[in-house]
Formats: C-alpha cells, structure tokens, sequence
C-alpha cells in the first residue's frame, strides 16, 4: 500500500503544481480581448458532487453512481454490469442516493450555496430511472430604490427538478434522456424604475447523453477500460424575467470525455479522466463602433453587428451555429479592429478539465485535479483535491478548489457529499459479459 500511496501522492503534486500560478507568461493583455458568453441560471452548470470536484469537474465518463443524473445519466444503465460489479468490489447496486453540498463564492458572499439530491433505481435488466433536485440559495438581498431608501430584503433562489431514463442499446454502448424543470426567483417580483414587474423565470430543458465502455484489455499487465461519454445537456426554451419579450439562453452545454480505469490489483484502481465543455449558446459578436468608441447604430436604432452574428435566435439556431459563429476580432484601446481569428476564438470556448482517482481496497480514495478555461471567456482555472472513504452502503467524498490566482472568487471552495447504495454482495447477474 505505501508505494502505492506514494505514486498517488506524486501524480497529484505534479497536476496540481503546473497551475499553481498564473499561466499568462507572455503577459499578454487579454483585458480588450473579454467576450465570455453569459446565460441565465448559470447555477446549472456547477459540479454538484465532490468526486467530480475533486478531478477537475470531470464526470461523464467516470464510473457510474448516484451522481450521472447530472453528468451523465446513461452511465446508470451499468450499474450492475458484471465487470464494473466486480472492478468495484463485487458489490451489485439496485439503489442509490446521493446528497451534496457546497457553500459558494464564499470569498464573496458567505450565505451563497448549492445543495443536491438525486437518487436512482435499476428497472429489469440493465435500464435505471432516476430523478434529482438542485437547489441554489443567493443568500440575502437588500433592495433600494433611487435615493437609497431600503424596499425590502430578499432572499433568490433558483431549482431544477431532474427526471430521466435510461437503458442499454448495444452490448457496449447505453443511453439516455431526461426532463428537467428549472425555477428561477430573483427578484421576488419587484416592480423595476421603468415600471415594468419582474417575474420568476421558468423553463423546461431537456438532456440527452451516452456512454460507452469496452471489455478488458490488458495494459502493461494490468486489466484496463475504456470509457468514452457525451451528454448534450440543458436543450430548452428560453427564459425571461419581465413581461417584455426579451429572453435569455438558458445554458445549453456539450460534454465530451473519456476515461480509463487500470487495476493494478484486487486492492489497487487508478481512473484517469479527461473532459471537454462547450456552451451551445451564441457568442456576443463585436458591435460596430466609431473612432471615439461610441456604438454605431442602424437607422432603427440598432447597434451594427462588425463581426460575429446577431445572438438574437431561437434555440436551434443557437445550438447548431455555436459552433461558427466566434467573431474573431476585438477593439483596441485605439478603437482599431484586431484580428484574434475565428476558429482560434472558438477553440478558446473549449474548458478542459482532467482528473485523477486511487481507490485502495475500494474503501479509501484520494483524488486530483485541474480545471482550465480561457482567460478572455471566464478564466476559471483551479486545481482540486479531495478525499473519499465508503462503509457498507455510506460512502463520504469532501473536496476542495486551489483557485491559480491571488483573490479568486472560488477560493476557499469546499463540497460535501454523502452516498447511499443499497443491493446484494455479489457479482451482479444483469448483464452478459
């Protein structure tokens, strides 16, 4: 066990160290470059679970618990598969609960948290339901009007009710699809200067996910699986918060990722993990500007489009020309155009997150991890740790961000998870091998 501990230890220091400071080196100015795309109920995109966490924000395609209902659900349709039954201990799992939660932002706010609950069920052989409930709590709010006299306080809120299927439909490939309810109360109806009154927003999305796996192969003279997911998730309608008729993009996502899973003995798993993250929304384009920096209108009254496209599009459009529709040029602080170009834009909308996870005896686990994303659309970048350790049906997962910078506002980050899984000690029967 201690060299393995060892080897642990030393992977995680040299994932963690590489992003321990700032990346800009160069010290290139991204300042005039920022575009970051914005949507509403951002809080749908959070990690929920402290295993995910800890590896980066990795998940769709790692091993299967309570938890897939958020990254990747297909993958409860191998619960019970007769290799991953025995890869994690021999112990068949008919049902699962998961309960997690995290303060948030707390090196801004201290009252600002998410909590979450999911669980699922195995229905005949190899198909599962499941359902989870996502809470995410604003804290207090004061608001005022004009001259500072107090209104009232407070307190957002915003939720999502899960629901979803799924089931495997080839010997090695699952998949599935959920419905989600999203609520989303910010203002508690507050009647705005113009005299407009705002309203909760609400919003039916949908997910649709896969997942594959393969048989065992031998790798250095270990046994060793692939794992590869998808999960094009938040697919709905968009949300408002007034009567008028303007409407946000809730946030539409594609993940992408692969795992691998090496047991270097009945005692000793390793997970190494790598995710992809793109926003299936439009990109803000770069409006027209004149020499003094002041927005050029049409005859309308509409700001001109330089570059880029026009982001005011129904859903569909949104998803499919996400992937085109970068403008690639930005204004310098002389109100000249330069060129950054689109395809390198569209590739800067790409996050990365990368993870790894040591499993001793299937009751301990330490884990690792770094999340990136570009500087000039968002720059979240962090490392993770974190720490497990499961008892019979209880499994508990704590882990904690070491944000790259001085300042961060995910400093201080930890989440708490509790994990319930209840079926017989044995090899699993549920499926063919």
């Amino acid at each position: 066990m201690t060299k393995y501990l060892f080897i642990v230890v030393c992977i995680l220091t040299l994932t963690i160290r590489p992003f321990a400071q700032n990346l800009n080196t160069n010290n290139t100015d991204f300042t005039l470059q920022l575009n970051t795309i914005t949507t509403a109920v951002p809080f749908l995109l959070i990690a929920p679970d402290s295993r995910s966490g800890a590896m980066g924000d990795v998940g769709v395609a790692l091993s299967p618990d309570a938890n897939s209902v958020h990254w990747n659900l297909s993958k409860l349709a191998w619960i019970n598969d007769v290799d991953y039954v025995k890869e994690r201990g021999g112990n068949k799992q008919d049902f699962g609960m998961s309960l997690g939660y995290s303060p948030w932002l707390k090196a801004l706010v201290p009252d600002i948290n998410l909590a979450y609950l999911s669980g699922y069920k195995t229905v005949g052989r190899n198909q599962a339901v499941a359902a989870s409930l996502r809470y995410f709590s604003l804290g207090n709010i004061t608001f005022t009007n004009d001259v500072g006299d107090v209104i009232r306080d407070f307190k957002p809120n915003e939720f999502a009710v899960d629901v979803g299927y799924a089931r495997m439909l080839s010997d090695r490939f699952s998949g599935a699809i959920s419905i989600r309810y999203v609520f989303s109360n910010l203002t508690g109806g507050i009647t705005t200067q113009g005299g407009g009154t705002t309203k909760p927003g609400q919003s039916v999305a949908a997910d649709i996910s896969g997942f594959w796996r393969s048989r065992g192969m031998e790798l250095g003279g270990k046994e060793a699986h692939v794992s590869v997911g998808f999960n094009i998730s938040n697919i709905g309608a968009k949300m408002s918060y007034t009567s008028t008729q303007i409407r946000d993009f809730i946030p539409a996502n594609l993940r992408l990722g692969s795992a691998l899973d090496i047991n270097i003995d009945e005692m000793n798993l390793f997970t190494f993990s790598v995710d992809l993250n793109k926003l299936l929304v439009p990109t803000p384009p770069v409006y027209s500007r004149d020499n003094n920096g002041l927005p050029v209108q049409d005859l309308d009254g509409n700001y001109i489009v330089e570059a880029g496209r026009d982001p005011n599009v129904g859903v569909a459009s949104g998803i499919f020309g996400s992937f085109t529709d970068a403008p690639g040029v930005y204004y310098d602080d002389s109100w000249e155009l330069q060129e950054i170009g689109k395809f390198k834009e569209e590739m800067r909308e790409v996050n990365l997150g990368a993870g790894l996870e040591y499993w001793y005896a299937h009751r301990f686990a330490l884990r690792g991890g770094f999340f990136y994303e570009h500087y000039t659309k968002g720059n979240r970048q962090y490392a993770a740790l974190g720490a497990g350790m499961k008892y019979k049906t209880l499994e508990i997962d704590l882990s904690y961000l070491i944000p790259t910078s001085q300042q961060h506002p995910l400093a201080k980050t930890l989440r708490f998870t509790l994990k319930f899984n209840f079926g017989a000690s044995n090899e699993g029967e549920s499926k063919k091998s």
